[in-house]
């Protein structure tokens, strides 16, 4: 059963309407983008991702059977297109040197140009910086650590709902929750940014 405001525009979907899902997209776009960077950790990844997730959102949307809410549906859906695209580039990840030049289309040979990452204070300013810091942190988690500090610490999900988005119990949801932040705290704290 379709519970809340949604179901008008999920069963106008559903029946192919697609102005329907553009106005549903559009309501939830800025979370489901916030997921994925928080996954990704760059703006053009999470941009890809957030569109990959409302694409497989509209072709399951038939599957929403209405027993949590639409956010939480389709926060799973953009949770396991993350880590779908994480564990793939995980396993393809190959070395490559620094110091070899970049071969061109013409079949030239160019220096590569690494951009310095570190932040200077002219651009970046302290809270920019501390952000930074705090998702490399967060990408170092394991991937289901991951999962649930950003779905509780970052998106402000309840455990019942992480619980579904990850289909786990809430005891695993809690549990993770503990590891991960205990790693965080850890790690933060040899930065001494805590007192």
């Amino acid at each position: 059963m379709l519970l809340g405001k949604d179901d008008d525009l999920i069963k106008l979907s559903i029946q192919g309407d697609i102005r329907a899902f553009e106005e549903l997209a559009a309501k939830y776009q800025h979370k489901i983008y916030s997921l994925a960077y928080r996954y990704m950790g760059c703006e053009e990844d999470a941009s890809d991702m957030a569109q990959e997730a409302l694409i497989k959102a509209y072709r399951s949307l038939a599957t929403f059977k209405g027993e949590s809410s639409l956010g939480t549906w389709l926060y799973r859906i953009t949770t396991n297109v993350c880590l779908d695209e994480l564990r793939k580039r995980r396993r393809t990840l190959h070395m490559i040197s620094l110091d070899e030049p970049v071969a061109t289309v013409d079949g030239d040979e160019i220096e590569r140009d690494i951009a310095d990452p570190s932040p200077t204070a002219d651009i970046i300013y302290e809270k920019k910086e501390t952000e930074v810091y705090l998702q490399s942190l967060i990408n170092m988690l394991k991937p289901e650590q991951k999962a649930v500090v950003i779905l509780r610490d970052v998106m402000d999900l309840t455990y019942e709902e992480i619980a579904e988005v990850l289909n786990c119990s809430i005891g695993t949801v809690k549990s993770r929750l503990s590891r991960g932040r205990e790693i965080l705290r850890k790690k933060i704290a040899k930065r001494e940014l805590l007192p």
